[in-house]
């Protein structure tokens, strides 16, 4: 047997150093490779002299090695945890003096799997070190483009308001202008007949195309809405938002094609073509504001996005076409200046004149955002209404489209142009965006609407809500990269979020929570389709009362939980031991705090295990009676006769005194009082009483009905009629039946019911009898506190 424990450890050890080896070997492959690569990084860092360019590209280079260092991290991760575990269970070797000797086997295997894990452990730990070197390389890189960014924003131009200026940017952009002309009249001159022949018609045709579609387009696609709005289409909205896509798309395609026609002809030069060539960006840019805009302040009430008053809204997409225009002309003039070698001040001077120009829309546009209201009813009253979210956030919106159109002309006519184009520019393309997120819930919204059949009453239901937030998180890196995030600070975020958070010695990445997720809801679905098969096929063929059945289906679904629970814990890999501290030091204060919820929830085992009581019985707890509807973890509800819901705490079920009146079985005992006027036959009474409860269909032969003569009461004779029904439920209806069949017969045989009569005896009747009425003496005469006394005429006699 020892032999072939030693042999099995030598075959596991083989296998584990060959398996290392190979693996040390790309890693030593890489690692020789990353060390000529870090060296020239980091001579690259050290020398500020280098580009944007070339930091970027060093950056790249470098991340892709960090990414397999850090792959390399885990590798045989699986196996070393398995050495760990062994080494571990062989417990710690034998020290001080007087300690027993450990045993040689036990001292060898322990040798062996420590050589093994050290070679196993070798090249995790060479890419560990080379992953924290490239990690720090990647931060200095960033810290310097950072760096070097925040300083071109901060640079100081040349003034715009400087008369000085003025003429040598109006002498760049002729030079831009009259450069492009001579190479377009070049370039015409070098074209022969038989090249305009080949060229010239195919060139033409495509810009006719284009020219027509640009010019018709937008048409087109409203006539299309007519047509779907008188033919009734379902889910309107929905063709709405598709053919104003249509609207951007075909005038869009336009534009390319008269761009292409206009490259295609020859007769323009290199920068011309360049020019050219931005057609389709600039029209993507028109159009796309005008989208949102008719979007936003649609001429539709039913299809604006913010609910303004018409003469609002059409001043919002007047703004924005205002906005839409200026950049337009501010872009294409801007690359037309580059064109040459413009002087420092020239592109602040051209750029000037729109900056106001849009500053004057956008603080117009922040007017009318910030003067939008809209309300909310959250509790369902009419009454009780409150601001809503989108307004909230729309009037935020309209406050800093006021301060940026305040604040960004200021800081161009002080020099700072770079800043000033950082905030005007992304706060517009923001605001673009947002709008574009609004729109999009809205059609997601109308799509629901119509899967759903709720129509437009969708978009005020939840899922629109979720499809929002969704839409705002898609949106978020959009508009990082609009206000000059760097595409590598976003992969780095997102690097940083796949490698997870460390609890302890384990890490958490979004693979464990989605693992666990699926885990989860697997488990979870799993049991409640386990529960719903015992429900209505399984346990309905068993003798268990309904009680019972619901007590197992409970269980079982807060076992399965459980389970579902464990088991995407375990699955995900997370581990929780490092939570234990936490929870720990948590115990008092939840054992505390949570006294009355835990002992609720015990109270809830106890009553589904137990079953004193059971969905549907009849009882009285604390005051209350009703019928039990719901049995939960926590508490239960009661219904009481006048239909309202009780939650009674599961811990006065179980502690107080509950009387439970269909425990068992629905057998219950009704009493009904009556009570015959003296000198009646009491042994007629007794018989007319016994046959009306026997008559009663609902009242058991076996216990037989008791009639008992219970008292000389102060003004009748009392009896009682006593008998069991066979659902102690019908107590009223019997009791209400029984009553009626009692006055019928006591009518019929002469019995009197009496009501209670009282005798009124006078002390002093003489004070009753008719005199003369005699003066009153004067007021000095009467007593003081006193006053005449009037006596009624006509009262007499003794009986009331």
């Amino acid at each position: 047997m020892t032999f072939i424990l030693r042999g099995f450890a030598v075959l596991g050890l083989v296998f584990g150093l060959a398996t290392a080896i190979l693996a040390q070997d790309d890693i030593s492959a890489d690692l020789d490779r990353w060390e000529t690569m870090a060296a020239r990084a980091e001579a690259v860092v050290d020398d500020e002299s280098a580009t944007d360019d070339t930091y970027r590209a060093l950056r790249a280079s470098v991340a892709s090695y960090r990414s397999e260092f850090d792959a390399a991290r885990n590798l045989n991760a699986a196996r070393i945890e398995v050495l760990r575990e062994q080494i571990a269970a062989l417990g710690t070797p034998p020290e001080g003096e007087g300690a027993e000797p450990e045993d040689a086997e036990i001292t060898a295997q322990r040798t062996e799997l420590t050589a093994q894990l050290n070679t196993l452990l070798a090249p995790v730990q060479r890419a560990d070190s080379a992953y924290v070197r490239a990690d720090g390389l990647i931060k200095e890189i960033d810290n310097i483009l950072r760096e070097r960014q925040t300083q071109e924003l901060l640079s100081l131009t040349p003034t715009p308001l400087n008369p000085v200026n003025w003429g040598i940017a109006l002498g760049d952009l002729r030079a831009a202008l009259a450069a492009i002309a001579n190479e377009s009249n070049a370039e015409v001159a070098e074209l022969s007949r038989s090249d305009l022949r080949e060229t010239l018609p195919l060139a033409l045709g495509i810009a006719a195309v284009g020219f027509l579609l640009v010019l018709r387009g937008r048409k087109w696609a409203t006539m299309l809405v007519g047509r779907l709005q008188r033919t009734g289409a379902r889910g309107l909205g929905i063709w709405r938002f598709v053919v104003s896509l249509f609207r951007i798309i075909l005038p869009l395609l336009g534009l390319l094609l008269l761009a292409t026609g206009a490259v295609m002809s020859g007769v323009l030069g290199p920068i011309a073509i360049q020019i050219v060539r931005l057609l389709p960006l600039i029209g993507a840019i028109v159009l796309g504001f005008r989208w949102v805009s008719e979007r936003v302040f649609a001429r539709d009430a039913d299809e604006a996005l913010i609910l303004l008053e018409p003469p609002m809204r059409t001043r919002g997409r007047f703004y924005v076409s205002v906005i839409t225009v200026a950049i337009v002309i501010q872009v294409i003039l801007l690359q037309v200046i580059q064109i040459g070698t413009p002087a420092v001040s020239s592109e602040p001077v051209v750029a000037f004149p729109f900056f106001v120009v849009i500053s004057f829309a956008l603080f117009n546009l922040g007017k009318l955002l910030r003067g939008y209201t809209d309300t909310e009813t959250p509790t369902g009253d009419p009454d009780e209404t409150r601001v809503s979210t989108l307004s909230r956030v729309v009037r935020a919106l309209g406050l800093g489209a006021v301060v940026v159109a305040c604040i960004a002309p200021l800081m161009a006519a002080a020099g700072y142009y770079q800043l000033a184009d950082a905030v005007q520019g992304p706060y517009v393309l923001s605001l673009a965006v947002l709008g574009l997120v609004m729109a999009l819930q809205r059609f997601s919204a109308d799509v629901y609407g119509a899967v759903t059949g709720q129509g437009e009453h969708a978009r005020e239901t939840l899922m629109p809500i979720l499809f929002g937030i969704l839409l705002v998180l898609l949106a978020a890196p959009v508009l990082a990269l609009i206000w000059g995030a760097q595409v590598t600070d976003l992969t780095e975020l997102w690097a940083a979020f796949s490698r997870g958070f460390a609890i302890g010695e384990s890490r958490i990445s979004p693979t464990d929570f989605l693992a666990f997720a699926l885990i989860f809801v697997f488990g979870y679905f799993l049991t409640r389709l386990i529960q719903g098969a015992l429900r209505s096929s399984v346990l309905p063929k068993t003798k268990i009362d309904i009680g019972g059945q619901n007590a197992i289906v409970s269980g079982l679904g807060y076992i399965g939980i459980f389970l579902a629970a464990l088991l995407a814990i375990t699955g995900a890999g997370i581990d929780l031991s490092a939570l234990a501290y936490v929870a720990g030091a948590l115990s008092v204060g939840i054992g505390f705090g949570l006294q009355n919820v835990v002992s609720n929830f015990v109270s809830g085992i106890i009553l589904l295990i137990e079953r004193p009581i059971s969905e549907g019985d009849w009882i009285e707890v604390g005051g209350q009676m009703g019928y039990v509807r719901d049995i939960s973890v926590r508490s239960t509800r009661i219904e009481t006769f006048d239909r309202t819901d009780v939650i009674v705490p599961n811990a006065d079920l179980i502690s107080g005194t509950v009387t439970n009146y269909t425990r068992g079985n629905t057998v219950g005992r009704v009493i009904v009082p009556v009570g015959v006027a003296y000198g009646t036959d009491t042994k007629k009474v007794d018989r007319i009483l016994r046959e009306i409860a026997e008559d009663q269909p609902m009242v058991l032969a076996n216990p037989p009905v008791a009639v008992h003569f219970i008292r000389f009461g102060a003004d009748s004779l009392d009896f009682e009629i006593r008998c069991y029904l066979r659902d102690v439920n019908f107590t009223m209806p019997v009791k209400t039946a029984i009553n009626h069949e009692i006055n019928a017969r006591f009518i019929a045989e002469e019995i009197e019911i009496p009501f209670a009569q009282r005798d009124v005896w006078l002390r002093n009747p003489e004070a009753l009898t008719p005199r003369t009425a005699e003066p009153a003496p004067p007021a000095t005469e009467l007593e003081e506190g006193s006053a005449p006394r009037q006596v009624p005429d006509g009262l007499a006699g003794s009986n009331a």
